[in-house]
């Protein structure tokens, strides 16, 4: 029976071998069938030579989170053969290279063995050992194209556009992706029971990665001065935006209208963040865990100060190293509390590239309005993973949101400039721009406790009113975060499930499998903190919630309960910490199980 647009493929490569450009190849042409295809690279922390994965989910029902177990795997790489065999699921297919015989022990009777020798063919094919690894790997994606049945033209255009430039190189890339094709046509039955066939389940959705989503946000943004420290994965935000700032940043005359500092830590990178932000002009860094417990002290003196910075951090497993190249949902305790003392800081969770893009521009918005820092959070799997994405718009006449800036003529009409003064009520006081008038508008933003007027004081009763007023400011960020998504079933249950960022697709497919299980629950994606208004009526209207995250100790359940009084009997925890992205069966078999306790229970 055939399968048809719904199965996994994972590729077991070597890093550092050029596998990654055929695994892209392979991913992009059936998104170009219009089949909706979700990859994520696996990949270690090392330069190279240790064992990398490639996954991609092929799915015609649009379920774009991670699945458990592999369809079909294609391995070249000696090292991890034997993982990589178990993994493959029953009546499920392995794919080899054959100019080495596989050991009879690593043999399964429930799975197909398929040799390809790739290895073989390129050395007898291709005089230069360079060509020979590289085409090894797009002969395998020709031999999958006859397996699976990807459109040859699809194949070919994205050859053609990658090389586009240097053209000598398209001849012998078709040239490979021939040879696997010939190969399978003369020596293997084809097409496999899983294939591919044409759809138009695709529409205007764009392929691409959160982290260049984050950095073009920040172009539309306004930002116009970025310091980072390289840390992955969030090392290409900074990247991207230099080239998107190159191409769109630099005037007539050929000067740029931004500035980039790759700082010599990230404590540097933070403080010259906020010191721009406090000159005036919309800064950011982008940092991972590790960089954002560094940043705790400036965090702190930019929460107090009250200067505009933007933070977009893209979490990785901890603690200390961790796993630098897995991914978690663990800074979210680290990041709303980031300091000593009582600071709180907005939290933006963005589930998609597109929300990456108009998170980051949002972020550099509330930043200035709310005169504080904002923190973006994204993590590996989102920011470093190819996505399918709604495509990205701008309203060419938005204008910035600049807060509550005075102006020289307005500084001119004050009897006395009171920079931490709450003339309107919302906590958010009046800031100036350096500069901005020859004689006015001064103040020291200073780390230490001050009055209205930004003196220094250390009198309890000035420190307190200041304290009060950033508690009142805080109510009035609630209101300007975004907020939450929040899906209905048929009506009349009593149960439901909360996720955010990355667990969205899991959380949704499950949600679908659960239904068909005779348990339905509504849903609440969160997309900011401090939690909406529209959170907290949806909290109350549940007997249970399944709360669904990606660490151990379970932060978003802590954060519901500190800062909602939420009855802690209420919130069931759905946790993953492996370090990969959680899948729909690992929701279903936690929220079944406990789902039965309760019933049980009741």
């Amino acid at each position: 029976m055939a399968i048809i647009n719904d199965f996994v493929v994972r590729f077991a490569n070597v890093n550092g071998t050029g596998s990654a450009s055929a695994n892209y190849l392979f991913a992009k042409s059936i998104f170009r069938m219009g089949i909706p295809v979700s990859p994520k690279n696996i990949f270690p922390s090392n330069i190279q030579g240790l064992p990398t994965w490639y996954e991609v989910r092929i799915s015609e029902k649009g379920y774009l989170g991670r699945r458990d177990g592999v369809d079909i795997m294609v391995s070249v790489n000696p090292q991890s053969l034997a993982k990589d065999i178990q993994s493959v699921k029953p009546g499920g297919y392995f794919i080899y290279d054959s100019t080495k015989l596989l050991h009879e022990e690593m043999m399964r009777d429930d799975i197909t063995f398929l040799g390809i020798p790739l290895m073989e063919t390129c050395t007898r094919e291709f005089s230069d050992p360079r060509q020979r690894q590289l085409f090894k790997n797009v002969m395998y994606v020709g031999a999958l194209s006859a397996l699976i049945e990807i459109e040859y033209a699809a194949l070919e255009q994205l050859i053609t556009e990658q090389f586009q430039g240097k053209e000598k190189l398209i001849a012998p890339n078709l040239k490979a992706l021939q040879l696997g094709i010939d190969y399978v046509k003369e020596h293997l039955e084809h097409p496999l029971p899983f294939r591919l066939e044409r759809r138009d389940l695709v529409g205007d959705r764009i392929m691409t990665d959160g982290n260049s989503a984050c950095a073009l946000g920040a172009v539309y943004g306004g930002a116009t001065f970025v310091a980072w420290y390289p840390i992955t994965p969030s090392t290409s935000v900074a990247e991207a935006f230099a080239e998107y700032a190159h191409e769109m940043r630099v005037d007539e005359h050929g000067k740029n209208n931004y500035a980039i500092v790759q700082a010599e830590d990230e404590l540097a990178a933070i403080g010259m963040v906020i010191g721009a932000g406090w000159n005036g002009a919309r800064s950011f860094t982008a940092t991972s865990g590790p960089g954002v417990s560094l940043m705790n002290e400036f965090l702190g003196l930019a929460y107090f100060s009250e200067i505009p910075a933007v933070l977009i951090d893209v979490q990785r497993t901890g603690p200390s190293t961790g796993m630098p190249t897995r991914t978690q949902q663990s800074d979210i305790m680290l990041a709303a509390y980031a300091s000593h003392g009582d600071t709180k800081h907005p939290l933006l969770f963005p589930a998609t590239p597109k929300e990456c893009f108009d998170h980051t521009a949002l972020a550099l918005d509330l930043a200035e309005r709310l005169q504080t820092p904002i923190m973006v959070m994204t993590d590996l799997d989102l920011g470093m993973n190819d996505h399918m994405s709604p495509p990205f718009a701008w309203d060419d006449t938005r204008v910035y949101d600049r807060g509550k800036v005075l102006t020289a003529a307005e500084l001119d009409a004050m009897p006395k400039f009171g920079r931490y003064l709450d003339i309107d009520g919302d906590g958010i006081p009046y800031r100036t721009i350096p500069g901005v008038h020859p004689s006015k508008g001064a103040y020291v933003a200073r780390g230490t406790s001050r009055d209205e007027y930004a003196a220094y004081t250390e009198e309890s009763p000035a420190y307190q009113r200041n304290m009060d007023r950033l508690s009142r400011k805080w109510q009035t960020i609630r209101t300007c975060v975004p907020a939450p998504e929040i899906i209905k079933g048929q009506g009349g249950t009593k149960t439901a499930m909360l996720f955010f960022g990355t667990s969205t697709d899991a959380a949704l497919e499950a949600r679908d499998m659960l239904r068909d299980q005779g348990i339905d629950l509504d849903a609440c994606r969160l997309t900011s903190f401090p939690f909406h208004a529209d959170v907290e009526a949806f909290m109350q209207d549940y007997d249970v919630v399944y709360v669904i995250e990606q660490n151990r100790d379970a932060q978003m359940h802590a954060l519901l309960i500190l800062e909602l009084q939420i009855d802690p009997k209420r919130l069931r925890s759905v946790l993953n910490y492996d370090g990969m992205p959680i899948t729909a069966d690992r929701i279903v078999a936690s929220i079944v199980h406990q789902h039965a306790h309760i019933t049980t229970a009741s």
